[in-house]
């Protein structure tokens, strides 16, 4: 999920789509009651995680060090100063945390690989170790009745790549391919839903333009490299999964947000916010649809140009079946002259809200109807979608009983599923709804401060506690409440 965001808060939709009417959170709830069965039998709900988030065991089993693992270590990139050390230690509790999601009535646990333990070096050199790992973690899904659904790549490329240019060096198109093979050869016969790449813009963005995220670069001419060679590895990676895995199920995911202009009168703020949709919202998916880079809306892309060789724009394209959309907040553009992003200043989120209460603890707007805004616009491209990613951090407190009463989790769930909801209802091809996330666990440069799952995590004995929001989720998916 994106942390940190260098705009802080927000990413577009069309003018279009914004002005739209739309009901209030309490009509969507006289209109529909929020039970499972509204969503339709066919309907997935899953929880999501991350492999370097979750897993620690850094360095066990021969396992090297990723991004996120040299980065996290380097003073004061992280907040509090956590790193991917230890995490939760799902490396050796999977079994516990996976019997759990079992119990509560989850359909689906998504879950990455990360390269660092299947392809120690990078590429070519299987570490038989990672992939008995991810076998215990497959077969244990499958044990429990949960689907798993497999992220190829969730932020922790190899140092050992990163050493050699990472996501800026076109030969990360054969490295990821030789991982993508790896992977598809060792748990296709059981896996059979893919995500190639977590949130491409994410990673590119903050990991070099911001360089708020591993690895830390910042530079307009790495970023338009890597945004061009992340787009050929995710189309590259659909293909051979295509190729590998008989009946895959093929997606990929992209952080999507909500975009407004701060003053829909003033033409500059409106052209802003169009600008901010196309990097924010439209920068992957619509190679992948063979429409090509958004260049006509965002003239510094026209430097992706000169990393374009002949046959790649026949290569950037791909028929996924699923697009992934996870969305935290919205976004208000407005003109700037302020560099890098000259185009577009994206506005807090406290100068949006006048109660503290409609803040997450990053600091994020809750703001429900975004998700719909967010649907409804992504519905254009005739694609199926799932929400892979939704959810929210608040200042959770461990009772001396064991308890964690997060009454303002539980609405927030409540308030997005309705208007999930209300645009499935209006047509949109929504085919599931994978929250974020399952334990509190390590938020990138944020480290640990910040708890956005639905089960306590004690770092300190790494003892989980379900959280009322848990408990609610539990009677939502069992028919309870």
């Amino acid at each position: 999920m994106q942390r940190r965001s260098f705009l802080k808060i927000g990413t577009i939709a069309t003018a279009g789509a914004l002005l739209k009417p739309f009901n209030s959170i309490a009509q969507i709830n006289a209109m529909n009651e929020l039970r499972r069965q509204s969503f339709g039998a066919n309907f997935l709900f899953g929880t999501a995680t991350a492999a370097a988030q979750i897993e620690g065991a850094w360095a066990e089993d021969g396992k090297s060090p990723s991004i996120w693992d040299v980065f996290s270590a380097k003073e004061d990139k992280t907040i509090d100063g956590g790193t991917t050390e230890f995490a939760c230690d799902f490396y050796h509790k999977y079994e516990e945390d996976i019997a759990l999601m079992a119990d509560l009535g989850f359909d689906v646990f998504r879950f990455s690989i990360a390269w660092t333990r299947i392809l120690p070096y990078g590429t070519e050199h299987v570490n038989q170790r990672g992939i008995d790992f991810y076998n215990k973690v497959i077969d244990a899904c499958l044990a429990k009745g949960l689907q798993p659904w497999v992220t190829l790549y969730h932020w922790d490329l190899p140092q050992i790549l990163e050493d050699k240019g990472g996501w800026t060096n076109r030969d990360v198109i054969e490295w990821f391919s030789n991982y993508v093979e790896v992977c598809a050869e060792s748990f296709g016969d059981r896996v059979k839903n893919w995500m190639v790449f977590n949130e491409p813009m994410a990673f590119t963005g903050l990991g070099y333009l911001g360089g708020m995220h591993a690895p830390g670069k910042r530079g307009m001419s790495k970023f338009l490299k890597s945004v061009h060679y992340v787009s050929m590895c995710q189309a590259e990676g659909g293909r051979i999964l295509r190729r590998l895995v008989p009946k895959a199920n093929i997606g990929t995911t992209f952080s999507c947000t909500a975009v407004e202009p701060k003053d829909p009168a003033k033409k500059r703020h409106v052209i802003a916010a169009r600008k901010a949709d196309a990097m924010f919202n439209r920068l992957f998916i619509e190679p992948a649809l063979g429409m090509g880079y958004p260049i006509d809306d965002v003239p510094v892309f026209k430097g992706i140009t000169k990393y374009i060789e002949p046959g790649d724009k026949e290569k950037l394209k791909f028929d996924f079946d699923f697009i992934g959309l996870q969305n935290y907040f919205r976004t208000v553009a407005k003109f700037s002259l302020w560099p890098p992003l000259m185009w577009a200043n994206m506005v807090k989120a406290e100068k949006l809200v006048e109660n503290k209460d409609d803040l997450t603890a990053m600091g994020w707007e809750v703001s429900p109807k975004g998700i719909y805004d967010v649907i409804m616009q992504f519905s254009a491209y005739n694609v199926p979608m799932i929400i892979t990613e939704n959810g929210a951090a608040f200042e959770d407190h461990l009772t001396s009983e064991g308890k964690v009463h997060d009454e303002r989790r539980i609405q927030f769930f409540k308030d997005y599923l309705s208007y999930v909801l209300k645009a499935k209802d209006e047509g949109a091809d929504l085919r599931g709804y994978f929250l974020w996330t399952f334990m509190d666990n390590f938020e990138w440069a944020e480290g640990y401060e910040p708890r956005f799952g639905i089960v306590y995590n004690d770092y300190e004995t790494q003892k989980r506690y379900p959280k009322d929001s848990a408990l609610w989720w539990q009677g939502f998916l069992k028919g309870s409440i």
